[in-house]
């Protein structure tokens, strides 16, 4: 829908613009996702991370003309051409937009709040109710504050039914978002720990969750959960609710049995003193909590016995991730496994155009998209539309439907009417150097075109959370003052998660600067696209033409390096190069000392190849504070050093010497840069909370290929080194020292993760393979197995070792698959 300046200046209780009354149809809040820009009305956003209004330049570069700011940029206030809304706060303005939008639609609005299950619940009740109505939902899990607003913002005249998510950090959010989604229907599908940390109290949380539901006309919800219900009962006991339990026959759904199966479930209910029974394609619990909810709304809606049970048995999963890993003859995969529609394209568009590289051309494989509340014509033409604007270089589509409509892609598209058809006609070596968006919908089966696309085949994989990086980063950029920019280590290939995707997150997140160890990781980050400024703390640099062609600044720690990296500028001709001096204040490793700064000064004014950029240090004993005495010394040598370099240059000299630990406990001492390491990958130096709350990154899983029973007394592996005392279920897992699994965590030194149980090894560790002890965990081959992650930490096998979590995850093998992941 369209809305002219004018309008939405009425809207904010801003006077008339005297600007040109263009037209916006879309919100914008991430300048990365411009794509039309003509048409697009920017937000200005200020974070704790981040400020929105260092964009505006850049995007009226590129065609915006319409912004809602706090504060116009200098050098855009003559410009007659622009539209400029000044807000006191420009999240208010962008919820107040969504509010007057919202209530334009008198049509049923389904709200879904609680701690798990709310994108699931909403993707499944749009699988379940599609042919029954027009829908718009919220794109994939956008339930923020900021989240919800362009949600809401997708309403038009031709839906009769909004699915929306809301959630929920810290007290008093939650009013906001129901002015914005004003729900007529509410699910809250439970209250559990997370994001628990704002609240005094599980029932605070709770309460607040129920904010959502204040102009509700009917609630679903769990009567099992007493928190739960002492809520709803207190607060809603005049409105309509359909409670569900397992326990009580009273409620108005009761569920009277479940027997899960070899991959579905039977739910066996009554609801309104009818009988029914339905099977779902699913048996984890979480799952039938999700599909009992979907059973009340469809209930609640009037859809009958018979039409909920056949829905029901052909749900899809919603894979809420997109994964990233290397293909085959160099190609790069995106694999999004989330609902095939219009409105989780471009999302995941602008997360590959994130990713493309001058050596690698974009290809999308796409299968028949939902239509939602398009026509079938209108919306292949948007595809098509969205695609060209996003610089596609290829189109594979795949299904009877974007077949149907090959016409709208262009000549060099190509359509498959089925993946078997794809399949049968492709072969791998078809790609070669693309990056490849593979999305489709659940019954096309992707997942088979993933396998042939793949470069690796390993059961054994080692995920690496982006968003974690994401989160971890944002924790201690919150620790550190506005002008205080972060160096953020991704030395030893990203503490062995793989330098570039991390670098390629790191540089959408505003890093100052990455670090490398070594020439070689640069110039890698360099040729996959990385432009940032990249940092090389390698003592020795051997191909200086390597190093000046690719921007590479280096660290230079001695005079032999001085001298050398000056003699190599001048056979290239490079004048005034930035380099990084290293000063040694009391780690005795590298660096340059206090009496050498007479000399060092002397030599670096006697010529013009290079310039100091930032003088720096490493602290050697910053989480011990039985030696900050110590630690305090070598701050005070930092800055009579720092101090004598800098009065020799008529420019500003960077300086830096806190590293993840100095962030937090020494904060006064933050200069111009802190260098963020091991926390960044969510393993804390510090074990007293102050750090904040890290996310691990990196989560090594592998899968259980067999188990056999053996008797007490039995033998396991090499050396008969694996004694049973009891009769025993052992599992084997492909997974060995030769993948990073030290032969010392063998004999039952350390436990896996297997469907909520610890397991211990048994016997010794084997060059690719390891057998586990499952006597004690319900389990069956095929099932996963976690090696460290969310369960097992890093630092507990680091403890086991005797050694630091830096070695445990620099050791995992690089032919251990790596796949890259964002929710």
């Amino acid at each position: 829908m369209k809305y002219s300046i004018s309008r939405i200046s009425a809207e904010l209780g801003i006077d008339r613009v005297s600007c040109p009354d263009y037209e916006v149809s879309l919100l914008l809040t991430d300048s990365r996702s411009l794509i039309y820009p003509s048409e697009s009305l920017f937000f200005a956003l200020r974070t704790s991370n981040n400020d929105g209004h260092r964009y505006i330049e850049e995007l009226y570069g590129k065609g915006v003309r319409n912004f809602v700011v706090e504060r116009v940029p200098d050098s855009l206030k003559d410009a007659a051409d622009v539209n400029f809304l000044v807000v006191d706060d420009v999240k208010s303005a962008l919820q107040t937009i969504a509010c007057r939008h919202r209530d334009r639609f008198d049509v049923p609005v389904i709200g879904i709040t609680g701690s798990r299950g709310k994108t699931t619940i909403k993707e499944w009740l749009y699988q379940l109710l599609q042919s029954d109505f027009r829908i718009v939902r919220s794109p994939r899990s956008f339930n923020s504050q900021i989240g919800v607003p362009l949600s809401v913002w997708e309403m038009n005249d031709d839906i009769d039914l909004g699915i929306f998510e809301a959630g929920i950090s810290m007290p008093g959010e939650m009013q906001s978002l129901q002015r914005m989604i004003k729900p007529t229907i509410g699910i809250l599908t439970n209250v559990g720990g997370e994001h628990a940390e704002g609240f005094e109290s599980m029932l605070e949380k709770c309460r607040e969750k129920a904010g959502l539901f204040v102009d509700c006309d009917r609630l679903i919800y769990c009567d099992d959960d007493p928190l739960v219900k002492k809520v709803m009962d207190e607060e809603f006991g005049d409105k309509e609710r359909c409670a569900w339990s397992f326990k009580d026959s009273g409620c108005r759904l009761y569920v009277k049995h479940v027997e899960k199966g070899d991959g579905s479930t039977v739910i066996d209910y009554v609801y309104d003193n009818r009988s029914n029974s339905v099977t779902i394609p699913f048996t984890a619990d979480s799952d039938i909590e999700n599909a009992i909810h979907c059973i009340a709304v469809m209930s609640l809606l009037g859809v009958s016995d018979e039409v909920i049970a056949e829905r029901m048995s052909r749900l899809t999963p919603v894979g809420t991730r997109l994964n990233v890993m290397e293909g085959v003859n160099n190609c790069m995969l995106i694999c999004d496994a989330y609902t095939s529609d219009y409105h989780s394209l471009n999302p995941a568009l602008a997360f590959m155009g994130r990713r493309m590289t001058a050596d690698r051309t974009s290809t999308v494989i796409l299968s028949d998209v939902m239509h939602e509340d398009m026509n079938s014509d209108a919306l292949y033409r948007s595809i098509a539309e969205l695609l060209q604007n996003r610089h596609i270089d290829r189109v594979i589509g795949i299904g009877p439907e974007i077949s149907r409509h090959a016409s709208c892609f262009g000549g060099d598209a190509k359509f498959y009417r089925s993946t078997d058809e794809f399949l049968s006609e492709t072969t791998t070596s078809d790609f070669d150097h693309e990056l490849v968006l593979i999305k489709g919908a659940g019954d096309f089966r992707f997942d088979r075109i993933v396998d042939i696309l793949e470069a690796r085949q390993h059961e054994t994989v080692l995920e690496v959370n982006l968003d974690a990086v994401v989160h971890n980063f944002n924790n201690f950029r919150a620790q550190v003052r506005p002008a205080t920019g972060i160096v953020a280590m991704v030395k030893a290939s990203g503490y062995g998660a793989g330098s570039y995707e991390l670098a390629k997150t790191l540089q959408s997140q505003g890093a100052a600067y990455l670090a490398v160890a070594v020439l070689d990781e640069g110039v890698d980050l360099r040729k996959a696209g990385i432009t940032m400024p990249i940092m090389v703390l390698n003592p020795r640099v051997v191909n200086y033409k390597s190093l000046f062609n690719y921007r590479l600044e280096p660290e230079i720690y001695s005079f032999d390096i001085l001298n050398e990296i000056i003699c190599e500028g001048r056979r290239y001709s490079i004048t005034d190069y930035p380099v990084h001096i290293k000063l040694d204040t009391g780690m005795h490793r590298l660096g340059f000392l206090e009496s050498d700064m007479t000399e060092l000064v002397r030599v670096l004014k006697s010529q013009n190849v290079i310039k100091p950029r930032s003088v720096f240090s490493h602290l050697a004993a910053a989480d011990c504070p039985e030696l900050d005495d110590y630690t305090r010394g070598q701050f005070e040598y930092f800055a009579r050093c720092c101090e004598q370099l800098q009065g020799a240059f008529d420019y500003h000299i960077l300086r830096h010497i806190l590293n993840s630990t100095g962030i937090t406990r020494f904060p006064e001492y933050q200069y111009d840069m802190v260098r963020l390491g091991i926390c960044l990958y969510g393993i804390p130096t510090l074990t007293d909370g102050s750090q904040g709350d890290l996310k691990p990154v990196s989560s090594m899983h592998t899968a259980i290929i067999s188990i056999k029973e053996w008797e007490a007394g039995t033998t396991i592996g090499y050396s008969c080194k694996g004694v049973l005392h009891r009769k025993s279920r052992i599992a084997t897992i492909p997974i060995g020292y030769a993948d990073g699994l030290d032969r010392h965590l063998g004999n039952g030194r350390m436990s896996v993760w297997i469907n909520g149980h610890r397991c211990p090894t048994v016997g010794n560790i084997c060059m690719d393979i390891c057998m586990i002890d499952v006597t004690d965990a319900s389990c069956a081959v095929g099932d996963q197995v976690e090696i460290f992650g969310n369960n097992i930490s890093v630092m507990e096998i680091a403890d086991v070792l005797g050694t630091i979590p830096y070695e445990v995850l620099t050791s995992v093998s690089s032919r251990v698959k790596r796949v890259y992941y964002r929710e």
